[in-house]
């Protein structure tokens, strides 16, 4: 479903404020809230809905790159052999 047209940012963000000021001739104020209140609200869903769809797909990047545990282990113990060098290398110059 494509409802999004292909046009630039700037002319996709103009044509809102078009729409806005056509309704506010129409309108009174008690049904320019509301209507406002409920294109926000419509708003806020589909900016919730993108976000976590985003999270999701960060989480399954960062799974699928994950070492395995036999890996991590290996690192780490090249990480205090490291610095195990370190401590006796300040040892020996003490």
């Amino acid at each position: 479903m494509s409802l999004i047209p292909n046009v630039s940012p700037k002319v996709f963000s103009f044509s809102a404020i078009i729409v806005g000021y056509l309704l506010i001739d129409d309108l009174t104020a008690n049904e320019q809230n509301a209507l406002g209140n409920w294109l926000m609200l419509t708003a806020q869903v589909l900016c919730t809905n993108a976000f976590y769809k985003q999270v999701q797909a960060e989480r399954d990047i960062a799974s699928s790159k994950e070492p395995s545990t036999e890996e991590t282990i290996e690192v780490l113990k090249k990480m205090v052999c490291a610095m195990q060098k370190e401590i006796d290398e300040l040892r020996k110059s003490l």
